[in-house]
């Protein structure tokens, strides 16, 4: 078997989703940067279903939470920004783009949590003490997130230079 048939997207995926699957810090998940691989290296006809699905199977096991709609609408809207990244790719825009993806969900799930729970008054007051109360949080999803996605894309880029070599090279 070609070496290059074992360098498959879809392995990555996999491997996310087994990782979040064990325990981790909150919001120190590889789920992110799935959203952003999969937009960016699967075919653009699966993109953005195969890592909502992949979440969703993991979310099987680890359970459901009344945010979990704006959970993956932010991981949805992650993966948009992957199908940017498959004809952007350079470690700038990589980078770029999970920062983007880190606060985007930071921004749309900790508003869910102001405005769905009573822990919050419905104040502007209130949303910016969501906010204020989910930076660690925050700081959590960004350095997980940019871990993960260097982790993700670097070693699928590697996969793909190493397969490309002629086998005599490869020993």
């Amino acid at each position: 078997m070609k070496l290059n048939k074992l360098i498959n997207p879809m392995l990555i995926i996999g491997f996310a989703v087994a990782l979040r699957l064990l325990p981790h810090p909150a919001n120190f998940a590889p789920i992110a940067a799935m959203a952003l691989f999969g937009g960016a290296y699967l075919n653009r006809k699966y993109a953005l279903t195969v890592p909502l699905v992949a979440m969703f199977i993991s979310d099987l096991f680890l359970g459901f939470h009344a945010s979990m709609p704006l959970v993956y609408i932010g991981f949805f809207l992650t993966g948009v920004i992957g199908l940017y990244l498959a004809k952007h790719k350079t470690v700038y825009s990589v980078v770029g783009a999970s920062l983007l993806s880190s606060i985007l969900f930071f921004f749309l799930t900790n508003f869910n949590y102001w405005y769905a729970t009573a822990l919050y008054p419905k104040t502007i007051g209130g949303l910016f003490l969501s906010y204020y109360n989910a930076l660690p949080f925050f700081r959590n999803s960004i350095v997980g997130d940019l871990l993960y996605v260097g982790l993700f894309f670097g070693a699928y880029e590697l996969g793909l230079r190493f397969a490309k070599r002629p086998l005599a090279a490869q020993v």
